[in-house]
């Protein structure tokens, strides 16, 4: 993800989730380091990016002056790495930086609103210096999930933990009374907007996997019911207080 612009969260947890699915190890490296006016903004920025991605290296590294490289370089020795990320992220960059080289092509990005070019068409396998590979790809404009319930979770573990304190099993941290994620909510404990993010994630996940899973969809069309009652319920007893 790159620093030179608005960092999307959402964005950074729909990734993640991709990559614990996977059962790859993820790794959140913020490029352009060097755009960022000071070192207290560019700790700030890591830490949102640290509380969005719990239990994963937040790295801010700069191609450009070198500031960063030597820690990724010693996290990518040895293994097999894939730079995933928008279009003008700076991976083609940083995939150079780190073989010493200018392997691949790069471009600047648009002066107008900031935006890469798609300069990497093809995904290339790269031999890195100090051992193991790395996987350039070309740059996602959006990002789809495909079955993630469980990375998800991973990318969500804070709210998975809340949600076993809560009174009912199946709560659905929405309205239900004693539920542990909205009393973190209401506290401060938890941000509205992640908790926002991971029901949008979970919502998306069960369309995917209802397309093949017929006992899923019958449960989504009941839940719809359920709540298209509630719905209707709570109007004609608004009605009734208003012809009172």
């Amino acid at each position: 993800m790159s620093l030179a612009g608005e960092l999307d969260l959402g964005r950074i947890e729909r990734f993640l989730a991709l990559a614990w699915e996977s059962g790859a190890q993820p790794l959140i490296v913020l490029t352009k380091a060097d755009l960022v006016p000071d070192a207290v903004t560019l700790g700030h920025l890591v830490q949102d990016v640290e509380t969005t991605a719990p239990g994963v290296t937040v790295l801010p590294v700069s191609a450009l002056d070198g500031d960063g490289l030597d820690g990724l370089v010693a996290l990518v020795s040895g293994g097999t790495s894939v730079l995933l990320g928008q279009s003008g992220a700076g991976k083609s960059t940083l995939a150079n930086a780190l073989l010493g080289d200018e392997v691949m092509v790069v471009q600047a990005t648009r002066d107008a609103d900031g935006k890469g070019r798609h300069t990497t068409t093809t995904r290339n396998l790269l031999a890195l210096p100090g051992g193991g590979v790395l996987i350039d790809t070309p740059g996602l404009r959006g990002v789809g999930l495909w079955d993630a319930e469980t990375g998800v979770g991973q990318v969500f573990a804070e709210i998975a933990e809340l949600g076993e304190k809560c009174r009912f099993q199946d709560c659905a941290h929405e309205s239900e009374p004693g539920c542990a994620v909205l009393a973190a909510i209401a506290s401060g404990e938890l941000g509205e907007r992640r908790l926002e993010s991971y029901r949008k994630l979970i919502r998306e996940n069960q369309r995917i996997v209802a397309k093949t899973d017929a006992r899923l969809r019958a449960e989504i069309r009941k839940d719809w019911k359920r709540k298209g009652a509630e719905g209707k319920a709570a109007m004609e007893a608004k009605r009734g207080r208003w012809r009172s």
